[in-house]
């Protein structure tokens, strides 16, 4: 079956044709940084209303890129997100279906990015699953298809939004994550001493805002900083994340015994992560081999192409819902039915 995703639930407008035989069709993805740039993040109201300008435009772009004109069902994000966001969505969904006499189903925004590593033909379950974005930062234990327990989360800040301050906070332009990580790569991660909260304890949950405030307290100190002192922050700031991602990688590891660790989410395109990682993967904590599973990084970020296979995928083992499901901005992962 050809299932058409439909991904509005920030800043990103994605759409993709996924056949449950052949694979991956098609996607095509619109973001909206230009947009949010001169507010210095994500304004919901302008987010909302480019998604419906955008969403028609993209499916035509979709249709002629893959030669089909209707699928067989619709998947669309329905949570959790921006209320306005994913309401233009499933609105968008919804209207399709009925004309085209096509089933709609709810998909989770974070099942998706869970299972986006399924995409490159890989199904490396069960595991640990880092989920690492602007807005979520969460440890899960994956054993399938909607079964899934939380392991830990963070208490404040996501990671990415962390970056992204502390990049405002260095007078970045936005989105100032990835500028900031350019910058880390120039200096010396050991020049300032910055916390890593909650590491000092056992449990797998995450803090940044400590080492948000810190960060500011150094900057303070420093300024007028010149180039390399504040490559030197971002390095020590980015070396603190980096630190605290992997090593709550490797207690989940433990804890449940898993030998398999998936990464998905936009910080999981970080290359100090990725090499932090690699040496749980390489048996370098004397933890033995651990196999690291990532989607690409196209897929890293929000997209049509992961909606469409979680469709794909509940279709399949007919977890079909009715057609007035609810959108919720707030969706606990462990509400999902598993099969």
């Amino acid at each position: 079956m050809r299932v058409l995703g439909i991904e509005s639930s920030c800043d990103e407008t994605g759409l993709a044709l996924y056949d449950t035989h052949a694979g991956l069709l098609g996607e095509v993805l619109f973001s909206q940084i230009d947009i949010h740039a001169p507010y210095g993040g994500v304004v919901p109201e302008l987010a909302s209303r480019d998604h419906v300008r955008r969403l028609p435009l993209l499916l035509r772009e979709l249709q002629q890129q893959t030669g089909v004109e209707r699928p067989d069902a619709i998947a669309v994000t329905a949570g959790p997100g921006l209320m306005g966001a994913l309401l233009v969505g499933v609105s968008f969904a919804r209207a399709l279906g009925f004309a085209w006499g096509v089933p709609v189903l709810p998909v989770h925004h974070l099942e998706g990015h869970l299972l986006a590593p399924l995409l490159e033909g890989e199904a490396p379950f069960p595991a640990v699953a880092l989920l690492v974005s602007g807005g979520h930062t969460l440890l899960m234990e994956v054993r399938g298809l909607g079964d899934y327990t939380l392991l830990g989360e963070t208490l404040d800040d996501a990671a990415g939004e962390a970056f992204d301050k502390a990049a405002k906070m260095m007078g970045l332009p936005y989105p100032g994550g990835p500028i900031l990580a350019q910058w880390a790569e120039r200096g010396d991660p050991t020049a300032f001493a910055l916390p890593r909260p909650l590491l000092d304890r056992p449990g797998l949950d995450f803090s940044f805002s400590g080492l948000k405030t810190a960060f500011r307290y150094a900057l303070d100190k420093i300024r007028p900083a010149s180039d390399q002192q504040l490559a030197d922050l971002a390095a020590s700031f980015q070396a603190a994340v980096v630190e605290m991602l992997a090593e709550k990688c490797r207690r989940a590891l433990q804890q449940t015994g898993h030998r398999r660790l998936i990464v998905a989410g936009g910080v999981g395109a970080n290359r100090a992560l990725r090499a932090h990682l690699a040496d749980l993967g390489s048996g370098a904590r004397n933890m033995g081999p651990i196999a690291v599973h990532y989607p690409r990084l196209t897929h890293c970020t929000d997209n049509g192409a992961m909606i469409a296979l979680v469709g794909g995928l509940r279709l399949s083992r007919g977890l079909v819902s009715a057609p007035d499901f609810p959108v919720r901005a707030r969706w606990p992962m462990e509400t999902l039915e598993a099969r």
